[in-house]
């Protein structure tokens, strides 16, 4: 139990910052009556993309192969298959932001491939997310040390300190599709990093002198 008056406040800091990191995705895509060929012109255009991209060497950070589809096109009277359609997709992420435009309009000139994103956001270890909670519990402070200084008293001791988070809002994408049409020379794409919003918010009790009331 606190002998004594307290005070308890909200402290909260927002920050724009720089982006750190950047995800598009690359879909290969295939078509055709039959399944074979579908899998061999999806296996190539896969292979291609990734060489590509391998040719980027570091300035990729990573990228990851998720969503692999291969399905069957069919008549609606029945089963018959009329065509058959497959697709690949990779996630890749980069925090070298000089040739992202360059990588991404590379990419969509490919035959049959789609290209969606950036997606902009920080990394979750970002300096940003602790200095916005530092600079939020300063904030509690302050204002607690204000209340106590309106009643003539002072902060003496802080009794509870909680975390009640804070939010990224998703940024907007781009997206490519050569829809099958190839071009020999593909057109400079500059991206503009989107800030990123940092917030932090923690609630405060504070125990205070007892106030000179008059």
């Amino acid at each position: 139990m606190v002998d004594g008056p307290v005070v308890t406040v909200r402290g909260e800091a927002y920050r724009e910052v720089a982006p750190e990191e950047a995800r598009f995705t690359v879909t290969a895509l295939a078509r055709d009556r039959d399944r074979e060929p579908t899998l061999t012109r999806l296996a190539e255009r896969a292979a291609a993309v990734r060489v590509l991209l391998d040719s980027y060497g570091p300035t990729i950070d990573r990228r990851e192969t998720g969503d692999l589809r291969v399905r069957p096109e069919t008549r609606r009277s029945g089963e018959r298959v009329v065509a058959w359609h497959g697709s690949v997709v990779t996630t890749v992420a980069v925090s070298d932001f000089t040739a992202l435009g360059e990588l991404m309009l590379r990419l969509a000139d490919q035959d049959q491939v789609a290209v969606a994103g950036p997606w902009w956001s920080l990394r979750p270890d970002s300096p940003a997310f602790r200095e916005a909670r530092h600079a939020a519990i300063a904030d509690a402070l302050l204002r607690a040390r204000e209340y106590a200084e309106a009643l003539d008293a002072q902060v003496t001791d802080l009794i509870e300190l909680a975390d009640e988070g804070g939010g990224q809002p998703m940024m907007a994408r781009m997206a490519f599709d050569t829809g099958g049409v190839e071009s020999t020379t593909p057109p400079e794409l500059v991206l503009d990093p989107q800030p990123q919003s940092v917030h932090a918010a923690v609630r405060a009790r504070f125990a205070i002198s007892r106030p000179v009331l008059s």
